[in-house]
């Protein structure tokens, strides 16, 4: 595969087509490729479904994303990353934190996370894109999560705990700039109440794909051959 594919066009609608219900659904179909993602991923839209459906590509309105500067830092968290004997690790066991994020979850009907999207991302990992923050305690894997990095942007996916505020310690850790890179921000994709008590925010959709579209042209350029 040359390097252009990477920005070749896949024939995504705008996703000012996406529709409002159910919220950001864009397009049905295609494959996993990294050039494709590469590309999905670029212009706002993600692959999001059911092991029992095809593939489903989207692009909400509005989008929750976390601001670096924004991110709250409690003083019970900051606590605990003192001195519950946390370790940080980066990319150490990817795959690993992607099953982690697909077991099953209480009050959760089944994952995403299929055995395509693993070996997806773990591919996208290979080329240097998909990373993982992992929390590390004992020895032992206790949270984390993963997700691309494209420029200065981070499109983060899923993240887990084990015990409890592991996954906040790699978060944490993420927008400090301890893990793969330092990020203006990080996509955070639907808005949750987990996610907003650490201090995600929604933007309109228009002005998220303003802001990766700078972002994203900035470092990383890509080999897919």
């Amino acid at each position: 595969m040359s390097r252009a594919a990477e920005y070749q066009d896949f024939g995504f609608p705008d996703v000012e087509e996406a529709l409002t219900e159910p919220n950001g659904l864009l397009a049905v179909g295609g494959d996993l490729s990294p050039a494709r993602l590469l590309y999905a991923y670029r212009h706002g839209i993600f692959p999001w479904y059911s092991h029992d459906q095809p593939i489903l590509w989207w692009s909400p309105d509005p989008r929750s994303v976390l601001f670096p500067e924004r991110f709250q830092l409690r003083r019970s968290l900051s606590k605990r990353m003192r001195n519950a004997g946390f370790e940080l690790r980066v990319d150490t066991c990817f795959a690993d934190v992607m099953r982690a994020c697909a077991a099953p979850r209480k009050g959760a009907d089944g994952t995403w996370i299929n055995a395509d999207m693993l070996n997806a991302y773990t591919r996208l990992h290979q080329l240097g894109i998909a990373h993982s923050v992992e929390t590390w305690q004992d020895g032992r894997l206790v949270g984390g999560l993963y997700g691309l990095a494209l420029g200065r942007a981070f499109f983060g996916e899923s993240m887990f705990s084990q015990v409890a505020d592991a996954s906040k310690v790699a978060l944490a850790h993420l927008v400090q700039g301890q893990g793969p890179g330092r990020f203006d921000l990080v996509d955070c994709q639907v808005q949750s109440p987990h996610l907003d008590s650490l201090g995600a925010v929604n933007i309109p959709r228009r002005d998220f794909i303003a802001l990766i579209k700078r972002l994203t042209q900035t470092g990383n350029t890509v080999s897919l051959a």
